[in-house]
């Protein structure tokens, strides 16, 4: 490794570590309280405000909308796998296998921190301070309320994804993936189901910690490397297949 990555590394995790500090040690949560609470009271004056937005941040919480999100990132990474050749396609669902590595270590990581903090729309109640639901407003089944919220692991998810495009296919790639990271984690912020710092802390510090020692240190490309010499490849039919007879 360089002195480039070791200092890249260094500030990666100095930083995932200052953010949940900071959010655990100050008291009240310190300068990222009042930051949850502006956004929340934002979305529930935009709630009030307008019919229209009410039922489009109910439609964004239903279960099958997830689905969308998952198709997009499936998109993104087919745009590659349909334009690789066989040993490219191997490659690639090696470095997926890698990402799926990433998802269950960050997945410890949340089970090791995970705090009993109840989202917005469910403390504000217990304190007695009205809080619009989404659900109740428009009788539809969507998540807008949860006794565990922190960190958010949906956020999380999209994240690893969009680190992984970066280290792999470049920066168009990673923006079109930061854009659904970023797309479908408001929707779970706009309801109050997540506080802003569920996700710019829980999983932002996550991501910094775990994606830093995946992405800028030869783990993942070994891991690539062991995935694309221990799966029987030939098994899995022609579309992995060398080109040559």
């Amino acid at each position: 490794m360089t002195v480039k990555r070791w200092a890249a590394l260094a500030c990666c995790n100095a930083l995932g570590a200052a953010m949940f500090l900071s959010w655990l040690f100050l008291p009240a949560h310190g300068f990222w309280q009042p930051l949850d609470d502006g956004v929340f009271f934002a979305f529930q004056q935009l709630i009030a405000d307008s019919t229209a937005f009410t039922y489009f941040v109910a439609f964004t919480n239903l279960r099958p909308f997830d689905a969308i999100a998952f198709l997009c990132m499936l998109a993104i990474y087919l745009y590659h796998f349909r334009k690789a050749d066989a040993r490219g396609r191997r490659w690639m669902v090696a470095m997926g296998l890698s990402m799926m590595v990433a998802v269950v270590l960050a997945k410890q990581c949340d089970m090791l921190m995970h705090f009993e903090r109840p989202s917005p729309t469910k403390y504000f109640i217990e304190q007695g301070v009205p809080a619009l639901k989404v659900s109740t407003l428009t009788g539809w089944p969507a998540k807008d309320w949860a006794g565990a919220s922190f960190p958010g692991d949906h956020g999380m998810m999209l994240l690893i994804f969009a680190a992984f495009m970066l280290r792999y296919f470049g920066k168009k790639t990673a923006a079109a993936a930061m854009a659904v990271a970023v797309i479908f984690s408001l929707p779970r912020m706009m309801s109050g189901a997540h506080w802003m710092t569920d996700v710019v802390v829980g999983a932002g510090s996550i991501a910094c910690v775990v994606l830093s020692w995946m992405l800028l240190t030869p783990a993942s490309d070994r891991i690539i490397a062991c995935f694309e010499k221990k799966v029987p490849w030939k098994k899995f039919g022609r579309i992995f297949a060398d080109d040559k007879p």
